[in-house]
């Protein structure tokens, strides 16, 4: 089965060197997002799947987008198949109609839930209980394809975005692995979304950071983990922004966005509209990430 890739971030990665390892499996060609500038010297840097791609001797096709000049390259390819994971581009009708066998999208929510490009963030901050990925197969929709397969893990009290999205990029690799299992079986099954239950969610942006912790302490909590590692939560002290990292909920109260404690010994606390948040980890400007409690013995807030 020849097959065409097309992801672009870290997420993306484990479906790859799944399909690359698979028996039978040709990756034909990978398509990721071009090079974009990246770091403190914004220097040209290519995606996570274009360096694996490359590493494995595989074309690599970066349309700026791929409904118009991606079209010949992926025709000439003859994919039977086309996978996509994370990859940043909607799919027009002609790019859908290529691979005969249709397009499989590894997708990081439970479907219909979490439509959009920041599943995994969006079911932090909401207080889902639990996340999973979904194989569907793509229409000219966002998301709205008909669902193969689908697996789901339990989301950690304190657990970020960052980690969360590598557990499932990890589980999105075998979710993908059954999925192509079960096509050649013959034993696939496609099961149309309920519509009426689906959510939509916006991408991430810095405003998103920005609070004045007037919701909930589970709110808030879901908020601080949910943009960890971007745009994270911030709070004004003495040294510039303050990054908070990692959060779990607290017993407390007091008036929204009052810092209640903030020592060595009893960690920082933060009040919210009602309870408070207890911060477990966080970044102070130019700094590196660690717990609450060891900056704190250097540092005063209060």
């Amino acid at each position: 089965m020849k097959i065409v890739f097309m992801g672009t971030p870290e997420f993306a990665v484990p479906s790859l060197k799944m399909l690359l390892n698979y028996p039978g499996a040709e990756v034909a060609g990978v398509f990721t997002q071009p090079d974009r500038p990246k770091g403190r010297g914004n220097k040209l840097t290519a995606s996570p799947v274009k360096q694996t791609a490359l590493e494995a001797g595989i074309p690599v096709f970066q349309p700026e987008k791929i409904r118009k000049t991606g079209l010949e390259d992926l025709r000439e390819l003859e994919p039977d198949l086309c996978v996509t994971a994370a990859f940043g581009q909607i799919l027009s009708r002609e790019i859908l109609d290529v691979p005969r066998l249709g397009n499989i999208n590894v997708h990081a929510s439970l479907l219909p839930k979490h439509r959009g490009s920041a599943p995994i963030a969006h079911a932090i901050m909401t207080g889902d209980r639990k996340a999973g990925v979904t194989t569907m197969m793509m229409d000219e929709g966002i998301d709205t394809g008909d669902i193969l397969l689908q697996e789901e893990t339990e989301i950690g009290e304190s657990e970020t975005c960052g980690e969360l999205t590598e557990r499932l990029s990890l589980l999105g690799a075998e979710t993908l692995r059954k999925t192509l299992a079960e096509m050649e079986a013959g034993t696939l099954k496609r099961i149309p979304q309920n519509h009426a239950e689906m959510t939509y969610d916006p991408m991430l942006t810095k405003e998103m950071g920005h609070t004045d912790f007037s919701g909930s302490a589970e709110q808030i909590r879901g908020l601080i983990n949910g943009l960890n590692p971007w745009p994270c939560v911030s709070i004004s002290c003495t040294e510039g922004p303050l990054k908070l990292l990692r959060a779990v909920c607290a017993e407390a109260e007091g008036v929204p966005g009052k810092i209640l404690r903030a020592d060595p010994k009893e960690g920082l606390v933060i009040a919210c509209g009602t309870g408070a948040v207890r911060i477990l980890e966080l970044q102070a400007p130019g700094g590196k990430r660690m717990r609450a409690e060891d900056y704190l013995r250097g540092h005063s807030i209060l």
